[in-house]
């Protein structure tokens, strides 16, 4: 577990460094004033975890990772105007999610978007998914917006510290995706991985199988935020 971590830490430290102040003209806008400030679209793309399902059918958004990030950035940036726009889907992976995504998340204008689909995306091949996440990173970055792309909360089937784990192997994916495309990595599968480490049950992290609960948001959401500032928000 401890060379797992290390691996893991490694790899987050490299993506950090590539996409480095990549956020700094961001966070010169949200640091701005009435009457000279504007409003900031930050949008949150994927399945059913930041659509905010916990146990299904039960919809909590106020207890959901991009509700936390924006409690979050807010009380960082207590002056700025800040709306966070939710265009996930429960049940959708990034195949569909890549072909929605000039229709339902470039319209909303962002200002940063963030993207995760790993849960579902185990049911896909692999050149299939790195296709579909490729073709999300480029729309935005030809869009002139920057894009951060969120390895998989936990699951209570996977076993994220094994290499082999299809999960794990989603994770491994995105990463690889975030350093050769130089955009930013929320890497919460690590930090979930170093939550486990310190000996939390997984299902205190949980709310059904495959859904976080509150404190699995807020572990999601934590990392996030510090994903995003090493980013230079």
């Amino acid at each position: 577990m401890r060379k797992f971590l290390l691996a893991l830490f490694s790899v987050v430290a490299l993506a950090s460094s590539a996409s480095a102040q990549v956020l700094a003209p961001l966070h010169a806008e949200l640091l701005k004033k009435w009457p000279g400030n504007r409003t900031v679209n930050i949008v949150f793309h994927g399945h059913s975890v930041p659509a905010g399902y916990h146990k299904t059918p039960d919809v909590r958004p106020f207890e959901s990772y991009p509700h936390l990030v924006h409690v979050g950035l807010k009380e960082k940036f207590p002056h700025a105007v800040l709306n966070v726009i939710v265009t996930a889907i429960g049940g959708e992976n990034s195949g569909t999610g890549a072909g929605r995504f000039a229709r339902d998340v470039l319209p909303h204008r962002p200002d940063l978007i963030l993207i995760d689909y790993a849960l579902n995306d185990r049911r896909m091949p692999e050149e299939q998914v790195e296709a579909a996440w490729l073709s999300m990173i480029r729309a935005a970055k030809e869009a002139g917006v920057p894009v951060a792309l969120i390895t998989p909360t936990g699951d209570a089937k996977a076993d994220m510290a094994n290499p082999a784990d299809p999960l794990t192997q989603r994770a491994a994916l995105i990463r690889k995706l975030a350093v050769s495309e130089k955009v930013i990595l929320a890497d919460v599968s690590a930090a979930w991985v170093a939550e486990l480490a310190k000996g939390t049950p997984q299902n205190d992290l949980l709310s059904q199988g495959n859904h976080p609960n509150l404190r699995g948001h807020q572990l999601a959401a934590d990392a996030i935020i510090k994903a995003l500032s090493a980013a230079g928000l």
